[in-house]
């Protein structure tokens, strides 16, 4: 009796996908006897695999490792740093963001440039220059760019922006934009929400996603806010990110906190994005040439302005308001603050902090931690680039056939 070539090759796949990604959410090197422990796997079907990791430059030995035999050292295995890598782009308040990213989510390049004009496609002509420039010192350092995933401040269905009041846009195929202008890189695209790719970033800072295996360690519940050209929401649920039916979800700028509030671009009224966005906190002042609108933010609480006092004591009430709300519904036991929000956190934590002391239900047992987000301002593109750690460890089989 034979076997089918064509089931062995798929239980091959699966095999290798399976140790890849123990190998991925492990904490430090991992040896190959652990790697057998973990799966189940032969020692000879590890020692196969493994060096099919080594070969398509997705594993990397790196010294020595205890697999829990006193005096057995052993080599250990750990994510390559010449491999594969992710490019994020992000569109927020100050200007344009394009960072890459290796397997490990190491921030390998990451550079800015002003947003001069929010035109859909003047914005996604810019961005394209910088991805080219990106995947050109990327290789320089033995990194090939396979992913480029677009950060905007909206909800996306597919690759078109249905609505990104802070840019004008509306209906915009940023998806076919993208195309477009990284058609000469080859690399495969995709359009999120800047609130969830910060999430998604945050959720690897934490180590959360590098815990969370196919075994269901640990378990983390956050809510991560993102305060830029728009207020966004990234909503975390055992280890996982949370998109809504469509994708659509997140869209906290939009939460109504006072019915008969001032009117919102977005055509309602009494939105949060009304009391917290940074067009809020400037009241309606001009950003001097050369000045983000965070620094002038901060200049002005730091220099005491009585106005803009008020404004950021509003703004965190507002945003308090708004997330005890979400907290009291999914019962979500941690606040990141981030994007613009993280750089102004030690003027709203408490303000945001004693809003969800009064409304949050079971504050009292389980105070809701509030904090700045890890990686700040960052989080949306190094979130995007990190697309790439999930579309390898989905099927690295692919990304090896392909490299051959």
């Amino acid at each position: 009796m034979t076997s089918d070539p064509a089931r062995q090759e798929r239980l091959r796949e699966l095999n290798l996908g399976l140790v890849f990604r123990e190998v991925l959410a492990a904490e430090g090197p991992v040896s190959r006897t652990e790697l057998a422990a973990a799966t189940g796997l032969t020692r000879p079907t590890i020692t196969r695999i493994v060096e099919e990791l080594l070969a398509g430059r997705l594993v990397t030995e790196t010294g020595t490792t205890l697999d829990g035999r006193a005096g057995r050292p052993r080599m250990g295995l750990t994510l390559s740093r010449s491999g594969p890598a992710g490019l994020g782009l992000d569109i927020r308040s100050d200007g344009l963001a394009a960072c890459v990213v290796d397997l490990a989510g190491k921030v390998r390049h990451l550079v800015f440039a002003p947003l001069t004009d929010t035109d859909a496609p003047a914005v996604l002509e810019r961005l394209g220059r910088m991805a080219s420039e990106a995947a050109d010192a990327a290789a320089a350092e033995g990194l090939t760019v396979v992913t480029a995933t677009l950060a905007v401040p909206g909800p996306v269905d597919g690759g078109i922006v249905r609505t990104a009041p802070a840019l004008g846009w509306r209906d915009v195929d940023a998806g076919g934009l993208l195309d477009a202008a990284l058609s000469g890189l080859g690399l495969a695209t995709a359009v999120d929400s800047e609130a969830n790719l910060a999430a998604r970033g945050e959720l690897h800072a934490t180590g959360a996603d590098r815990s969370l295996n196919h075994f269901g360690r640990t378990a983390t519940h956050f809510i991560y806010v993102s305060g830029g050209l728009d207020i966004g929401a990234g909503l975390v649920m055992d280890g996982r990110l949370m998109r809504g039916a469509r994708g659509w979800g997140g869209q906290l700028g939009h939460v109504t906190v006072d019915p008969e509030g001032k009117p919102c671009r977005c055509g309602s009224r009494g939105c949060l994005q009304t009391y917290a966005s940074l067009p809020a906190l400037l009241g309606g002042e001009a950003v001097p040439p050369g000045a983000s609108p965070e620094s002038v933010i901060l200049g002005r609480a730091d220099a005491g302005r009585p106005e803009t006092l008020a404004a950021l004591d509003a703004a965190a009430s507002a945003l308090g308001v708004a997330l005890a709300n979400v907290c009291n519904l999914l019962g979500v036991d941690t606040v990141f603050l981030g994007g613009s929000f993280a750089l102004m956190d030690s003027w709203l934590a408490a303000g945001v902090r004693a809003e969800l002391e009064q409304r949050v239900l079971f504050a009292d047992w389980a105070p809701v931690t509030v904090r700045p987000a890890t990686i700040g301002p960052d989080a949306a593109a190094i979130g995007a680039a990190l697309a790439v750690v999930d579309r390898i460890s989905a099927d690295p089989a692919a990304w090896i056939a392909a490299n051959r």
